[in-house]
């Protein structure tokens, strides 16, 4: 063979992923728009009444409806097509809006447990009708939210932000109103604060699940549920004319989007485009990997590397 490198085709523009991009387009922005409105609410509310789970879920929804406005921007910003600078385009901004995200839970977090602990030792008087009437409509409102931006795809780490912070919003809301039923028939005013902490630990643990699969993807990690040793295993069954497989490498640039290098040898004699296409059509019929450099090796791995041609040495 004389050649040393072949590329497989990319398609950056696809139609269906337009349309799905679209789809969440929408969904984020009336969730941003129905965030932005109960948070208002709330805070009234919760300043009118003294509630401390009413005041850190509209705190909760006041991040939420910023995380919201960033996945929404994050989304429209990923459409843009690749240039000079960025050649992959801008996909990635939708995980590191999800890493974002992530991070504001934790000083979320923070903050709800200062306030609730302080407010453990310095009781303060809650108007618990106010509190329940306010926090039963954000739950209708958050169960709304959450419906519309249900069905995203697990490795969509932007919705799943979003979709995390609704969750928050709607455990909040829980915890406001049976904290505000304690206080109302059982004159518990220590509920309030401290089923604004137990909401706090249920964010934090969703919080940590979302920042180790946003940080996973932004390291290049090899995509959730795929074994890169099954992937090299199915390749070698892909033509007849593949000798070995080797240098594989799979990561994910955004939601959706798995690429893969790799390094073939081939018997001599071999048609090159055939075993191209077979590799690119079984590496996305089979693990939706869309985007794929191949480079088929003449002899000896011309990178040097000694692992690249340790099964198959020439």
């Amino acid at each position: 063979m004389n050649h040393v490198h072949s590329h497989a085709c990319e398609h950056h523009d696809h139609p269906q992923e337009t349309t799905r991009a679209t789809g969440r387009e929408r969904k984020l922005l009336f969730a941003f728009v129905l965030t932005a409105g109960m948070m208002i609410a709330e805070v009234v509310g919760g300043l009118w009444s003294g509630s401390l789970a009413l005041l850190a879920d509209a705190g909760h929804m006041l991040v939420d409806s910023l995380a919201l406005a960033l996945a929404f921007f994050a989304v429209r910003l990923a459409l843009r097509p690749a240039d000079a600078r960025r050649t992959y385009g801008y996909g990635r901004l939708e995980v590191l809006a999800g890493f974002v995200n992530a991070l504001t839970q934790f000083v979320l977090v923070g903050f709800i447990a200062y306030e609730a602990i302080t407010r453990l030792f310095k009781p303060v008087e809650i108007l618990s009708g106010v509190m329940l009437g306010v926090a039963i409509v954000g739950l209708l409102v958050n169960l709304i939210v959450l419906r519309s931006l249900h069905g995203h795809a697990h490795d969509d780490v932007n919705l799943g932000a979003a979709t995390l912070h609704v969750l928050g919003d709607l455990l909040g809301s829980v915890g406001a109103v049976l904290a505000a039923l304690a206080v109302r028939w059982m004159g518990w005013n220590w509920a309030d604060p401290v089923l604004s902490l137990l909401v706090s630990l249920l964010i934090l643990h969703s919080a940590w699940q979302l920042l180790r699969r946003s940080t996973h993807i932004l390291l290049e990690g090899v995509p959730e549920g795929m074994d890169p040793q099954e992937v090299e295993t199915v390749l070698l069954t892909a033509d007849v004319s593949i000798r070995d497989v080797h240098h594989l490498h799979v990561w994910q640039l955004a939601s959706g989007s798995r690429m893969a290098t790799l390094h073939l040898e081939l018997h001599d004699h071999s048609d090159d485009a055939r075993v191209l296409a077979a590799v690119n059509r079984t590496l996305q019929d089979r693990f939706g990997i869309r985007h794929t450099t191949v480079q088929i090796d003449p002899g000896d791995c011309p990178d040097g590397d000694p692992g690249c041609n340790a099964r198959h040495p020439h």
